[in-house]
């Protein structure tokens, strides 16, 4: 099992990276700033344009810490990783199977399968913990809906019409999602997922922790040996990780939905620390791109019992376990892939 190791995220826009001995090294203006031993990273994340010395970039490819780069309003820009990892045997039967229609089919159909059920688990969370602080009828048939539709998604016959339902039920969900904000609603009102680029302060959190969640689900293929760039559902385009985008299906909801939903709800972030531009991108400054992430650093500590393995992890590990699992399935030790069903 992997060790959850710290991920160094880098917020200024003006810092550049550097080696120096076993060390990375942050200056901004050619001043250092900080300093950390590569031994204790298994990932450095920067929002910033200067860049990172051909060296660290080495030390990192030759310790597999991966390296990525976002803007500062958290867009993906590129991705730097080592060595290919794990045996060409195990890549072989992914592309085989992704070209399989029977295989690809039921690997994209239970990832869809587990982002509706714990969509709906999240539904039924708030209607069971505050009834009396949403409306918790439209909440409830909301609900239903969801339930109904894995019936739908279970018996799919084609991508086409699992992307039906699954468009279906993401629309039911964010249509209700704004009730599950109970606190700052004048601030963090939602009236839909929009992105590309987020118009409201929530989506602009729920794009920017996806990303970041992406990015740990595609060091976690890569870890086990799997090509992040094969997918089952999301089809293959050149520079887009279409395997990382089929397992977030089934983590969006359960994790990073219910982790802005807290940060929200408990006041751990204001409205204040967002702009909006004249194209009507909202983003975040600083200061919360901080917070948010000291958070999601430590949501990923907390230990769950994972519902397959029935072992405790930290949500950290689960992108790892998941990844673990679907090889595992591919090599032909498992009869099917087991999704993430968060009870």
């Amino acid at each position: 099992m992997k060790k959850l190791l710290n991920t160094l995220y880098i917020t200024s826009e003006n810092s550049y990276l550097a080696l120096d001995g076993e060390n990375v090294v942050v200056f901004e203006d050619k001043t250092e700033i900080g300093r950390l031993p590569l031994h204790n990273l298994e990932g450095i994340v920067s929002f910033g344009y200067r860049g990172t010395s051909p060296a660290l970039m080495g030390a990192c490819a030759d310790r597999n810490i991966s390296l990525c780069y976002l803007t500062p309003q958290g867009k993906f820009l590129a991705r730097i990783s080592g060595k290919i990892r794990g045996n060409v045997v195990l890549r072989q039967q992914q592309y085989d199977s992704s070209r399989d229609e029977k295989i690809s089919l039921e690997i994209a159909r239970n990832c869809i399968l587990g982002k509706v059920y714990n969509a709906r688990w999240v539904l039924e969370r708030a209607i069971r913990d505050h009834s009396m602080q949403l409306d918790a009828e439209q909440v409830k048939a909301a609900s239903d809906f969801l339930k109904n539709a894995l019936v739908l998604i279970q018996n799919s016959q084609s991508k086409e019409q699992l992307r039906g339902y699954e468009g279906e039920a993401a629309s039911i969900y964010f249509g209700v999602f704004d009730q599950l904000i109970l606190q700052q609603k004048k601030d963090f009102a939602f009236r839909g997922r929009n992105k590309r680029p987020p118009t409201d302060p929530v989506n602009a959190l729920l794009s920017f922790v996806y990303t970041l969640l992406t990015n740990s689900i595609t060091s976690a293929l890569e870890t086990v040996g799997l090509d992040p760039c094969v997918g089952y559902l999301h089809t293959d385009r050149p520079g887009r990780a279409s395997l990382s985008l089929d397992l977030i299906e089934e983590l969006r909801a359960v994790l990073v939905d219910r982790f802005v939903l807290s940060l929200i709800n408990r006041k751990m972030i204001s409205g204040k620390n967002f702009s909006k531009k004249e194209n009507g991108a909202v983003l975040m400054d600083d200061e919360l791109r901080r917070k948010v992430l000291a958070e999601w650093q430590n949501k990923k500590k907390e230990v769950i019992t994972h519902p397959y393995l029935k072992e405790k992890v930290e949500w950290g590990m689960v992108p790892y376990v998941q990844a673990m699992l679907l090889a595992r399935y591919l090599r032909g030790d498992l009869d099917g892939y087991p999704v993430f069903l968060w009870k």
